[in-house]
């Protein structure tokens, strides 16, 4: 027998072995599915369900929101910052039209020309003096707008407006009693109001340019009595000048020492400001 031939028959009968053994393989699984299938039996059917509502999502809220009061009914720390910002924007303005800030200062650089000294205290040195010792003056109405109505209404007893008023009571007060009736009455003219029965009836805007216009007035004055002795000392240095024929000597020159040997001697500085703060009681 041809060796090829033999090799063809061999090849022919693996394959049919292989075919007939993946059929009794298919026939042993469909043999096996088919009583399973069989054993499944009819379902019944299940009940409708109604549709879930669908949850609306939040929406951010966009801004900023601040609380005015808080848990306790004391102001929110937001609220009692913002009016400290506020109140420093504006304490520049509170401190010359409502407190003896003015007085005082405009005193001292009259004492600083009398004594013919340009820039010797300088402005700073003065406008700081000026400063201490307004609070020093103001020290016990501060305490009384502190006590009537800063504390209140932090403490949440009191509500801003009723706050504003009590702290207000105590600065009119001393305002009143610096002012002259003459300046009051001359505001009210040139606002064409009515004459206030009392003095609760006049308002702020007629009562602080009165206060400045009598505190100018008294500033004034007292820088008069300063300027009187130092005067005669010029007078004296000038005439002694042009009687020994001195004229291209400036006064000034000579007067200066003088001047200050004399404000020493009499300790200026302290007569000035005992002559200030006695001036407001």
């Amino acid at each position: 027998m041809n060796p090829v031939s033999t090799r063809r028959t061999r090849r022919a009968s693996r394959v049919r072995s292989v075919v007939i053994a993946l059929a009794l393989g298919l026939a042993a699984v469909l043999a096996g599915a088919g009583p399973a299938s069989a054993a499944i039996g009819p379902v019944d059917p299940v009940a409708p369900v109604d549709p879930v509502v669908p949850t609306p999502t939040p929406v951010p809220q966009t801004g900023v929101s601040v609380d005015i009061y808080g848990a306790d009914g004391t102001p929110s720390s937001s609220i009692v910052v913002l009016l400290a910002i506020t109140l420093l924007s504006v304490a520049p303005s509170l401190l010359l039209m409502t407190t003896s800030f003015t007085k005082i200062f405009v005193v001292l650089s009259m004492t600083r020309n009398a004594l013919g000294l340009q820039g010797t205290p300088p402005s700073q040195v003065l406008a700081g003096l000026a400063l201490f010792l307004s609070l020093f003056i103001m020290g016990p109405v501060l305490g009384e707008m502190n006590e009537a109505g800063l504390q209140p209404y932090l403490h949440g007893e009191v509500s801003f407006t009723d706050g504003v008023s009590a702290a207000t009571e105590p600065l009119k007060e001393f305002m009143f009693e610096h002012t002259r009736e003459s300046d009051i009455a001359l505001m009210t003219r040139a606002a064409d109001a009515e004459n206030p029965d009392t003095p609760d009836d006049v308002s702020m805007t007629t009562l602080m340019p009165a206060f400045m216009l009598s505190e100018l007035r008294s500033a004034f004055i007292i820088g008069f009595v300063i300027f009187v002795p130092f005067l005669v000392i010029d007078l004296v240095t000038s005439g002694a000048l042009m009687s020994m024929g001195m004229m291209m000597l400036p006064p000034v020159m000579v007067s200066l020492p003088f001047k200050l040997l004399l404000f020493v001697l009499v300790d200026g500085w302290t007569l000035v400001i005992t002559a200030l703060i006695g001036s407001y009681g």
